[in-house]
């Protein structure tokens, strides 16, 4: 199985494709570069873009899981709707199936969510519906990270110091939550 992740430090913090790699049994690559959004893999005029555009082209995989900068899908949105779109496109072409990467809201009462000005539950909601409409506008599967940190928000602790990133914790159960959903694809294969 191989699988190929495009995101940014979300993606790679805490060597989660690795991580996904022993939990899946299968090859993980990652495209990302910190604060990299989706649309950049879609442009063949940047390193990262030419790099995924390639490999999309050129490359066999079984999953591609595409995650869009922090909060793109709630600030940009018809940014956000555009390239899951062309991305699925590609995947599919590809022969691959796409799952979106759904990531949280910043953490709970943080610097970095104040200093946005913005509610933890409205951003934690806003970044499900929006992942859950892109997953059913164009048929990928969902992996709802974020959910899952705001399911566990309470009684665990996820984020790094700066209240955005992942901890070691958070990174592994962004993992499993990946790893499910490809679980569950393999076992609904004919």
């Amino acid at each position: 199985m191989r699988i190929l992740m495009l995101g940014n430090s979300f993606t790679f913090y805490n060597d989660m494709p690795q991580t996904l790699a022993r939990l899946t049994g299968g090859e993980v690559v990652q495209h990302t570069r910190g604060g990299a959004r989706l649309s950049e893999h879609l442009n063949p005029g940047t390193r990262l873009g030419a790099q995924t555009q390639a490999a999309l082209r050129q490359e066999r995989w079984d999953y591609v899981v595409l995650q869009e900068m922090s909060h793109g899908p709630i600030t940009s949105p018809q940014r956000f709707f555009a390239s899951v779109a062309e991305l699925c496109h590609q995947i599919r072409a590809n022969g691959a199936v796409p799952i979106l990467y759904a990531t949280w809201a910043y953490e709970k009462n943080g610097a970095r969510l104040r200093a946005k000005g913005w509610d933890y539950d409205e951003m934690a909601r806003g970044l499900r519906a929006a992942y859950q409409k892109a997953a059913l506008e164009n048929d990928a599967r969902v992996a709802h990270v974020g959910w899952r940190f705001y399911q566990l928000s309470q009684t665990q602790d996820l984020y790094a110091a700066d209240g955005v990133h992942p901890n070691e914790t958070g990174s592994r159960i962004a993992a499993q939550t990946i790893a499910a959903v490809i679980q569950a694809q393999e076992e609904n294969q004919p």
